[in-house]
């Protein structure tokens, strides 16, 4: 049988301890023609610190671990090699679905690398926003100000906001990490 996408499900906070080890132990213990691929799903975020950007890392799926492995013989019976490696894998708790696994569809497995891949371009705000919410600009020249979002626009990672200066109202475009929530 082929190598097929499975999810191991690990310890909480566990997952790069799985993931490390895996790597580590594929030569050392030869399971290296079963396991081809192993990745946490993770992206990048903004968050705004102190009044300053902060990019960091958040996980897309905590608890998991996405592997490439050839688990399952011709006749879909579990290869117990695979299986016990992960078992004896510290910080795994062993694959969603038990002893009999079931693979994850490829066509899921690429919606999450191409998200991960796009966070490499673009920074997500750990803080997401809704039309007509009020924010308040805490960077840039409206600093103090409290506005309402009238658009947002992901793909750059930017708001317009309306903010009432001079008793007019006026437009306002600003980045994620220059506002806060309301």
């Amino acid at each position: 049988m082929a190598h097929e996408w499975f999810i191991i499900h690990t310890l909480s906070g566990q997952e790069q301890k799985v993931l490390d080890s895996i790597n580590k132990r594929v030569d050392v213990e030869e399971v290296g023609e079963y396991i081809n691929e192993v990745f946490v799903a993770k992206e990048k975020v903004v968050d705004v610190r102190g009044g300053e950007k902060k990019v960091s890392t958040k996980k897309l799926f905590p608890g998991y671990v996405f592997i490439h492995v050839r688990l399952r013989d011709e006749d879909h019976k579990v290869i117990s090699e695979p299986m016990n490696f992960i078992k004896d894998t510290p910080g795994a708790i062993g694959f969603v679905g038990g002893d009999r696994p079931e693979p994850t569809p490829d066509a899921e497995i690429e919606d999450i690398k191409s998200r991960i891949a796009d966070s490499e371009d673009l920074e997500r705000p750990k803080v997401e926003f809704e039309v007509s919410e009020t924010v308040k600009i805490n960077h840039g020249a409206f600093e103090g100000n409290n506005g309402i979002v009238e658009e947002i626009d992901p793909e750059k990672g930017r708001l317009k906001v309306t903010v009432n200066i001079f008793g007019r109202n006026t437009p306002v475009d600003v980045e994620y990490w220059e506002v806060d929530k309301g």
